[in-house]
């Protein structure tokens, strides 16, 4: 895909997906899937970081659909970057605008919501769940996905089995984060701190910054400041999330 009509026409992802598998009956397209499916596995902690913490405040009986449609919304997601990857990665200030999103999304996780009153807004915060799901996949899989592009070999059709047969694996990873959060809540201040340190380094690595840092104090000074805007960024969650945590406190107990 090189021009943006083809990256927006639905015939061409078609066409493209429904090439790929003729080779199905080859051993390397069912070694490809699997080094797709381990890839995803692998870089997909922090997705299910995100999952279980937007879903935690969700009633029981919906939090397994907030994690399967934030785990597909995750995956869908994928597939349609790793066409287009190489284009978006080379935007100026794409990343940092991403990085704030996100800082925005880590310190909200750490607010309470309010109780649902009536089925209305349990569906409504379901859906604010899955929303939070889709930004924060969208900002953190742009690095990911070249390593699942490479996997792939251009072949569409072993990205799309690769990522499918993974959302269980998605799922349950964040099931199981879930259940952590909910034993040991100081857990959601470690996933948000984690949050925070992704927010550091999107934005250190986005082109403009590492451009800037780059040409005038060298590779190795932009490679220490990636680190240095990570731990900011880690310690910055936390103490707005915690500040807005405690802003609504009082709201909450006078309602």
């Amino acid at each position: 895909m090189h021009s943006l009509a083809q990256m927006l026409d639905p015939a061409a992802w078609l066409a493209m997906i429904g090439s790929g598998w003729n080779d199905m009956d080859r051993t390397e397209f069912w070694v490809a899937v699997a080094k797709i499916i381990w890839i995803n596995i692998l870089l997909s902690g922090d997705n299910a970081v995100v999952i279980a913490m937007a879903c935690r405040g969700l009633p029981h009986r919906q939090r397994l659909w907030g994690m399967i449609l934030g785990a597909g919304v995750a995956v869908l997601l994928r597939i349609v970057f790793t066409g287009v990857v190489a284009s978006l990665m080379l935007l100026p200030y794409l990343k940092i605008a991403g990085g704030l999103a996100l800082f925005y999304i880590a310190a909200k996780l750490l607010v309470p919501d309010d109780p649902d009153r009536d089925e209305t807004e349990a569906v409504e915060h379901l859906w604010r769940a899955v929303r939070i799901v889709a930004v924060a996949d969208i900002i953190m899989s742009l690095d990911n996905v070249i390593a699942i592009a490479a996997a792939a070999g251009g072949n569409m059709a072993l990205v799309v089995l690769g990522l499918a047969i993974s959302i269980p694996m998605i799922v349950a990873g964040a099931a199981l984060i879930m259940a952590l959060l909910d034993r040991f809540p100081i857990l959601v201040w470690a996933g948000a701190a984690l949050l925070g340190w992704i927010v550091g380094e999107v934005i250190a690595t986005d082109p403009v910054s590492v451009g800037y840092l780059t040409n005038n104090y060298g590779a190795a000074v932009a490679h220490k400041v990636e680190y240095a805007a990570a731990a900011v960024g880690a310690v910055l969650v936390l103490v707005v999330g915690g500040l807005w945590r405690r802003s609504k406190q009082p709201a909450e107990s006078d309602g």
